[in-house]
Formats: structure tokens, C-alpha cells, sequence
């Protein structure tokens, strides 16, 4: 009898050890105890064709960060998302909810969104991200962050793109800015106009349109006006559908001039919305990889894609958001291995502090390869600095060249 207990208790204890060292990570989980990140989404409006990949992507990699990643330091991440409507008075209340509802740091995906929000967040002292920026957010540094380049640094590669590659004749060539009429544009205005003259390029008009604009035809009538060699957009989908679509009803078309598009709305919304005819031969900066790239952060990325939301295959926005939540995490993870869950779990200034100066001040990650690596330099609240070439071939954003430096 007594043996036969001993091989029970044996037993009992082998399969104790068993599931321990199959439960067994790296970074152990803690049950019960969460990091709240807040997001501030364009989901419905007229930015909605951005914002729904957008929270499709935070969605599914939070997913994938509490699952499988072991959550960010060993606790869970508790996503806290709302959408905007890409309304300036509703940011500025969700933003000052944020304030007062636990979360540790929030993203915002539009520039625009991220304006709106900065004055509440920086007199707060929490901490942002801003997903798709524009100079405005970080100049001087506070307490927003951009997680890529902005659409000034979008200008910037886009034109040296043009200059060492594109542009084969004596003299200047003549440049011409279609602008939405918001940050997305004026940070180009601002960024083309103290830079142009230098690179040797001359501005020949600006133009600028609404996120809901119908028709540009006087506006495109104009720019050809002045015989233009290329023509720089920075806007979102939408209204660059109906710009290029215009365009080609002009006779302006990228086998007669150059036309280069910022990243907000270089993204396969884009190619459904105008057609495949009209983007043909159209070139992009964007600061992500495509859906067809190597990196090694691709292939999960596809994986929750595909379970979840299949409907957003080769969207680049997609992309951009996903990391977006990688970069969260190892900013929440640096600020809880730095601090102390027990300091975060207050949700208040000193938690906020301890996140931006443990968290995002000491990034260095290169974000599983899907866009560049972020790292904080001082005075510089850019988090990432290089971006990629790219032109639209036979319906598909095609690479065209490696990672260069923004500015």
C-alpha cells in the first residue's frame, strides 16, 4: 500500500515539474496586472480608409503581444482605443479622458489627430506617439513622439530621389505641391520651401484641398498652367484619388510628369480607390517595408492578418500600425524592467515621467525589421529616421530602392 502511494505522489510530482517547464517562458506572465496604452483612431470619417486597417492592425498585434510575446515585461498590455472621427473636438476629449483613466502613453495615427491632442497630453506631461507626423508635433520636443519620419522628411527623400535619379536636364526642374489642408500638407510646404532653392529645385505653385474635396480640376488646371516637370502630393487617400484621377483627365500623368506622393496616402487604399490605371508609374515615400519583403517580422505580421483580418492584404497602413504596437510594447517594457510595475499602475505624472524618460528615451529596437530602427537622440523627438523609395508597377508598390535618411 505504501508503495503503491509513493509511485502516486511520485507521479504527481513529475507532472508539477512537467507543466512548469512547459508554462516556463523567458519573461514570465503576470496574471491580474495590466499596462494601459490608449490609441486615438480615425476609424469613421474621411480618414476612415486609413483608420480601419489601422485599429485592425493595433487590434491584432496587441493580440499577438499578450499571446505570444508574454505581453511587454511580463504584463499584459490593455489596449484602450477610441475613435475620432478624425474630429478635432473629439480628440480633445478623448485625449483628456486618457488623462484621467490609467493610461501610461497613447498613440495617434494622423498628424492632424496628433495637433489637436498635443496641447492636453504636453501640459499633462503624458506621453504620445504619433504614428503618421509632421514637424509641428515635436518642434520644440515635449512629450510627442513620432514613430516614423514625417512628411517633411518624406519631401526631402522624395526630392534628392528625383534630383540624382529622375531629373536629366540642365537648369531647374519645376516643382508643383498639392497639399491637404492640414499638417499632412503644410509640413511639406514649410519643409519645400526653406529646402528647395538649395537642392536646386524651383516651386512654381501650391495648392492645397480638403479632406473631402469632390473635384481639384481648377486647381490641377493652374498647376499645368506652369508646365510642371513633377508634382509633389501630401495628403491621405481620398482626396489624392480624386487628384490623380484629374490629373489624367488634364493630360498631367506620370508618363508626362513626375508625380511623388508623402507616405500618408501611398498605401494600397490608394490603388482601390483611383484604379490601377491611374497610380501606373507614380512614386512614394514610405517608412515601412511591403507585404513582400523579407524581414523577419513579416511573417507574423501576415499570420494575424490573415486569421483576423484578411481584408487588408498588402495595406501598407496596416503595416505602419502594427508596428506601432511593437514599438508600445518595448516602450512599456522598458519602462516597467526600469521602475517597477508598482509605479506604473498609478497611471499618473510619475508614471507617465517614468515612461518617457525609461521608456521611450531609451528605445533601441529595431522593430522586427518592418521599418527603420527606433532610438531617441536629444533634442530630436523623431524616433525613426529613414524611409524607402517606391513606384507602383502593374498595380503593386514596388521598391525601388534601399533605406535612406530622411534629413
Amino acid at each position: 500500500m505504501k508503495s503503491k502511494y509513493a509511485v502516486f505522489i511520485l507521479v504527481l510530482s513529475l507532472i508539477s515539474i512537467l507543466a512548469l517547464l512547459i508554462g516556463c517562458s523567458s519573461t514570465p506572465v503576470t496574471t491580474g496586472k495590466e499596462l494601459k496604452l490608449g490609441a486615438i483612431m480615425p476609424v469613421t470619417g474621411p480618414a476612415a480608409e486609413k483608420g480601419k486597417p489601422g485599429i485592425d492592425a493595433l487590434l491584432d498585434v496587441t493580440e499577438y503581444i499578450n499571446k505570444e510575446l508574454k505581453g511587454a515585461g511580463g504584463y499584459q498590455v490593455k489596449l484602450d482605443w477610441k475613435d475620432s472621427q478624425y474630429n478635432a473636438a473629439n480628440v480633445n476629449t478623448i485625449v483628456t479622458d486618457f488623462t484621467n483613466s490609467g493610461v501610461l502613453m497613447f498613440t495617434a495615427m494622423s498628424s492632424f489627430e496628433m495637433t489637436n491632442a498635443m496641447g492636453i497630453a504636453n501640459k499633462a506631461g503624458l506621453p504620445g506617439l504619433a504614428i503618421f507626423t509632421s514637424p509641428n508635433l515635436y518642434n520644440p520636443p515635449a512629450h510627442i513622439y513620432g514613430q516614423m519620419p514625417d512628411y517633411g522628411d518624406d519631401w526631402v527623400a522624395f526630392s534628392n530621389y528625383y534630383m540624382q535619379n529622375i531629373w536629366k536636364k540642365s537648369g531647374k526642374p519645376k516643382m508643383a505641391l498639392a497639399l491637404l489642408n492640414n499638417t499632412t500638407g503644410s509640413s511639406v510646404k514649410d519643409v519645400a520651401n526653406a529646402r528647395a532653392a538649395a537642392m536646386g529645385i524651383e516651386i512654381v505653385d501650391i495648392v492645397d484641398h480638403s479632406a473631402t474635396t469632390i473635384a481639384e480640376t481648377d486647381a490641377l488646371t493652374r498647376i499645368k498652367a506652369k508646365n510642371p516637370d513633377v508634382i509633389f502630393i501630401s495628403s491621405t487617400p481620398q482626396p489624392t484619388s480624386v487628384i490623380l484621377k484629374n490629373a489624367k483627365d488634364l493630360g498631367l500623368t506620370p508618363s508626362t510628369v513626375t508625380i511623388g506622393l508623402a507616405h500618408a496616402s501611398f498605401t494600397k487604399s490608394l490603388i482601390d480607390l483611383a484604379g490601377k490605371d491611374v497610380v501606373e508609374g507614380v512614386y512614394g515615400v514610405y517608412p515601412t517595408v511591403t507585404w513582400d519583403d523579407t524581414a523577419p517580422g513579416i511573417v507574423k505580421a501576415k499570420e494575424y492578418l490573415m486569421k483576423n483580418h484578411s481584408g487588408d492584404v498588402d495595406n501598407m497602413d496596416y503595416l505602419s500600425v502594427w508596428c506601432t504596437g511593437l514599438v508600445s510594447a518595448e516602450i512599456l517594457k522598458n519602462a516597467v524592467n526600469a521602475v517597477g510595475y508598482d509605479v506604473l499602475a498609478k497611471g499618473d505624472a510619475n508614471a507617465w515621467k517614468a515612461v518617457e524618460q525609461s521608456g521611450f528615451q531609451k528605445l533601441n529596437y529595431n522593430v522586427a525589421g518592418i521599418q527603420g530602427a527606433v532610438s531617441y537622440t536629444a533634442g530630436d523627438n523623431r524616433l525613426a529616421k529613414s524611409v524607402k523609395m517606391y513606384s507602383i508597377k502593374s498595380g503593386k508598390i514596388t521598391s525601388i530602392g534601399d533605406w535612406v535618411t530622411a534629413r
